[in-house]
């Protein structure tokens, strides 16, 4: 039997556009992916977020699936338009409302949860102002996070400032795929520095509230950057990436510094980042949060892009995603961090798989491959605990079926199975043994294998 430690919080993770549907509902303002789905062309089959799990509506039956599943907790963001409708200013007491009904139906359930503050919907009117390309946003998110710190939070004890920056401005605003859809990237390296400032301010304002024993850190999506050979090329080509996947976030935050490897090679386009701004976004925070999918294997490619490198297929198993499935990688990354970036507390908030799920004339659904995914990933994660890291908690990426972004609902990451057009729940195979795994506390000797 492998036990993870005593207390260590099994969870599921979601995002308010991706499951609540009825996004102008009650006063809510427009967000960004609002927006962004409702342009054709946009989203595969011109899917939109409008009905997503009707979560919105659902809730309560959501929670109680919550609770027969046997989570410890669960991380949920909050849609800054259903509170704020322009983004800042009047706030919307009947969308915040249902943010208080459903944090006082977790606890009551027994289930912790985790708020994050920012998953990707900025309200519409914000990004008419220029969205995270200005650099008043900081200071509008910074507002925004301490009325929920005020609102919630003589309940809610763990925060989340941003999940996945790095997703927000490169996929954003400089390849354009993800709302609000831009190609700029003088825009997107400025979005990134102002993301980051608005976190640190956000944790400044957690500081300054009346939050009681609370805690508060940021969610990254980082992948370990291999090598395609050994070259001297492909080599600093991993370089390259790694700065940018993932040392372009985590050294700010950790160090107060950018790397300077980026800082060359953007040049110009290198926004002005002042020595307060960088003290701001090192403020110290309580805890990591990782999204981990898989890994990055690139070899150097002249003149391809502005980081001169291509990424190269790997011959392993792969998700419906088109990702390479690498568990290693998990380990390789909590480790590195632990050492590299003083031993923080960590948490995995995002891990899991898509793949073609069908409901069978059972009733039921055979997600050996999830299971098997997730087995994986969780035998490193034991692994890294082994080896010193400070990871306390696993949130598995999704507990539903969801609005995959721009995928639109083709790509299935659930661990329960939803019907879209009856809005059904079934819990998966890879649910009922997730159960079995939390009721545990670890993996049976048969897991281990």
């Amino acid at each position: 039997m492998l036990r993870f430690p005593e207390g260590f919080l099994w969870g599921c993770a979601t995002a308010a556009y991706q499951i609540e549907g009825s996004p102008l509902a009650d006063g809510a303002g427009p967000s960004i992916w609002h927006r962004f789905s409702h342009t054709p062309g946009n989203v595969e089959r011109g899917d939109t977020g409008d009905v997503a799990c009707d979560h919105y509506r659902r809730w309560r039956d959501d929670v109680a699936l919550m609770r027969e599943l046997g989570l410890k907790a669960y991380r949920f963001s909050v849609a800054w338009p259903r509170v704020l409708p322009d983004g800042r200013g009047a706030v919307n007491e009947t969308g915040l409302a249902f943010y208080h009904r459903l944090v006082d139906a977790l606890l009551e359930a027994g289930i912790v949860p985790f708020i994050t503050l920012y998953h990707w919907d900025l309200p519409g009117a914000l990004q008419d102002l220029g969205g995270w390309a200005n650099r008043d946003v900081a200071g509008w998110f910074a507002d925004y996070a301490a009325l929920l710190f005020d609102r919630l939070g003589d309940r809610v004890r763990h925060w989340i400032t941003l999940n996945e920056p790095w997703c927000v401005a490169h996929l954003g605003y400089i390849a354009g795929v993800h709302a609000p859809g831009m190609r700029d990237l003088w825009a997107g390296l400025r979005a990134v520095h102002h993301l980051l400032l608005a976190h640190g301010r956000a944790v400044q304002a957690f500081r300054a509230s009346n939050v009681k024993k609370g805690r508060i850190g940021i969610t990254l999506n980082l992948a370990p950057q291999y090598p395609a050979s050994r070259s001297e090329a492909d080599l600093a080509a991993a370089q390259r990436a790694d700065a940018y996947h993932n040392r372009l976030v985590l050294d700010p935050i950790f160090s107060g510094r950018y790397p300077e490897l980026l800082v060359r090679r953007f040049n110009d386009a290198w926004p002005d980042a002042p020595q307060a701004d960088l003290e701001t976004i090192a403020t110290p925070i309580d805890f990591l949060g990782i999204n981990y999918y898989s890994r990055g294997v690139v070899a150097h490619a002249p003149g391809a892009g502005f980081l001169e490198t291509r990424s190269v297929a790997q011959p392993g198993p792969h998700t419906a995603m088109g990702w390479e499935i690498y568990p290693e990688g998990l380990f390789e990354l909590l480790v590195r961090i632990h050492g590299e970036y003083g031993g923080p507390t960590l948490y995995i908030t995002e891990n899991g798989a898509a793949f073609d799920d069908r409901l069978e004339p059972s009733g039921g659904v055979h997600d050996t491959d999830r299971l098997d995914y997730l087995r994986r990933h969780f035998l490193q994660a034991h692994r890294a605990i082994e080896a010193g890291v400070r990871l306390q908690g696993y949130f598995v990426w999704s507990l539903m079926d969801n609005f995959e972004w721009a995928h639109g609902y083709s790509k299935r990451f659930g661990i329960v199975y939803v019907d879209y057009e009856t809005q059904r729940r079934v819990i998966k195979q890879s649910g009922h043994w997730y159960r079995e795994i939390i009721a545990r506390n670890g993996l049976e000797n048969g897991d281990a294998v």
